[in-house]
């Protein structure tokens, strides 16, 4: 039975970004391969972090700049490591190499940190991107991390054209994998929108580019609330902090919900999804379940790419 390690930079949580949920699909499809999975991580646990027990995955607590790791791996010699994101290869990478110097490195992205790094950078500065903001140190760090790794796991058809076109990365260190949708658990029938109400939007507090979001909600929904008195913005996210806790105004319907336990049922009961992303990466979880369950959703450019 083959043997794969995942260096996470967070525990998973499914239920609170689509990040965790992408992470366990794709431990997921690592198990239905036979193969014994260990997850470890260096963050600490969280409330909402998934059992990884139940999931039949074991799991390992592991420390930044620790010779303890270097005993960890070498008792438990995988034939491959998987790292979440780059800046974990770039902390635990070089201690593979020398304790298991035949296992297979797999980087999984996530979503290019560098271009919504780059994106963040020209929106602060209320400007066009340019290659510039795309050339920056964070850039160098990740695709350094990619050339050390045996493949990389990159989730948008965008930010593979753009590794290869704009960064020369050779195509054959990476692969596509997009979210994997499970489709027994996609619903046969959905509510018709006539017994649906209210504006929603969903994604994690903690995500820059969610509160940004959010924020701009805030200054175009008395447009919205104009044209219809009486709509509801219901917004749905783990972790809000008190600063998005103070915007919850029930008299004009902005209504700061929290924590979801399922995305797909408050999606379900809601007319219009709302997704005004104005930077990121990757490819949005909110909008994959809008088309799960049938509700429109209304996004940006950068919000829609790769979909």
């Amino acid at each position: 039975m083959k043997k794969i390690l995942v260096i996470g930079y967070v525990w998973p949580e499914p239920n609170s970004s689509a990040a965790g949920s992408h992470m366990m699909s794709i431990l997921r499809l690592y198990k239905q391969q036979n193969w014994q999975v260990e997850f470890s991580s260096p963050s600490q646990q969280t409330e909402h972090m998934i059992d990884l027990a139940s999931e039949g995955i074991s799991s390992q607590n592991i420390t930044l700049n620790c010779d303890s790791f270097d005993t960890y791996i070498a008792e438990y010699q995988p034939d491959i490591v998987m790292f979440d994101r780059f800046m974990m290869e770039e902390q635990f990478g070089w201690r593979v190499d020398k304790n298991c110097p035949n296992a297979l490195k797999v980087l999984d992205t996530e979503d290019l940190q560098c271009l919504r790094h780059a994106r963040h950078q020209a929106h602060k500065a209320d400007r066009e991107l340019t290659q510039e903001d795309l050339f920056s140190d964070i850039a160098k760090r990740e695709i350094a991390a990619i050339l050390r790794s045996d493949i990389s796991l990159i989730i948008s058809s965008y930010e593979m054209e753009l590794l290869v076109n704009t960064f020369n990365v050779d195509a054959s260190l990476l692969h596509h994998l997009p979210f994997m949708v499970e489709l027994e658990k996609c619903p046969n029938t959905t509510l018709p929108f006539s017994d649906r109400k209210h504006f929603m939007t969903i994604g994690n507090f903690r995500h820059a580019p969610n509160w940004d979001a959010v924020l701009y909600l805030q200054k175009i929904w008395p447009l919205i609330r104009k044209k219809i008195p009486e709509a509801e913005l219901h917004i749905y996210g783990s972790y809000p902090p008190p600063k998005a806790t103070a915007l919850h105004n029930p008299k004009t319907g902005f209504l700061i919900k929290g924590w979801a336990e399922n995305a797909l049922t408050v999606m379900k009961e809601s007319r219009i999804c709302l997704a005004p992303l104005r930077f990121g990466a990757g490819i949005k979880g909110k909008l994959l379940d809008s088309m799960i369950m049938q509700t429109p959703s209304v996004t940006t450019s950068i919000g829609s790419e790769g979909m």
